[in-house]
């Protein structure tokens, strides 16, 4: 079979609405035939290019059309073949649990690989870079969402009423997982703080 058939093979039995990457096909061509093979699945309108790399074989809704897929699983299939870990801004992370009210006007993730703009349709995504490994710990879980949302409110904000409304939207699991969690000494204290009351 010629690159094209054998991507086009393997893309059939990918899930619709799941993206993936240009790295999948790695192995079935050189990088350029590769590269012609799904610029032409594009042009064929088989996938779509979701932003540089990624593609997606998009769902058909019957009453709005294609459904693309989430930013979130777009940027976390990207960043995870390229090796980087990524987290939740805070300011999203608190708003999510209501700690906030504020709004970020475009998605914005922590990441362990360089800073960058993504381009997702009209959504431009920012990546900034950390070296503070504790600041990505936990990413894509509840409970590195919570840390998050700590690290943004920082020291002065984050008090019994902000651990009680944590407490509140996670399981009793991801609770005991967020007490044992490596954290700054002033994380701690409010966590035990409210444990102890």
């Amino acid at each position: 079979m010629s690159t094209i058939e054998n991507v086009q093979v393997r893309i059939d039995n990918i899930r619709q609405g799941k993206p993936f990457t240009t790295n999948r096909f790695l192995g079935m061509g050189s990088r350029a035939a590769v590269d012609k093979a799904l610029s032409r699945l594009v042009k064929a309108k088989r996938i779509k290019r979701v932003t540089r790399g990624v593609f997606v074989r998009p769902l058909q809704n019957r009453f709005i059309g294609e459904v693309m897929p989430e930013v979130s699983h777009v940027i976390k299939v990207m960043t995870e073949e390229q090796g980087e870990k990524i987290q939740i801004h805070g300011a999203e992370a608190a708003r999510r649990f209501k700690l906030s009210t504020q709004m970020p006007t475009q998605p914005v993730y922590y990441t362990s690989g360089s800073s960058r703009i993504v381009h997702i349709g009209k959504l431009n995504v920012r990546l900034i870079h950390t070296s503070n490994s504790k600041r990505l710990a936990y990413g894509g879980t509840n409970v590195g969402l919570a840390l998050s949302a700590l690290w943004y409110l920082g020291k002065k904000q984050s008090n019994k009423d902000t651990i009680s409304k944590l407490r509140n939207n996670l399981s009793f699991e991801d609770f005991n997982t967020l007490c044992k969690a490596s954290k700054p000494s002033w994380m701690a204290k409010v966590i035990q703080d409210y444990c102890n009351d």
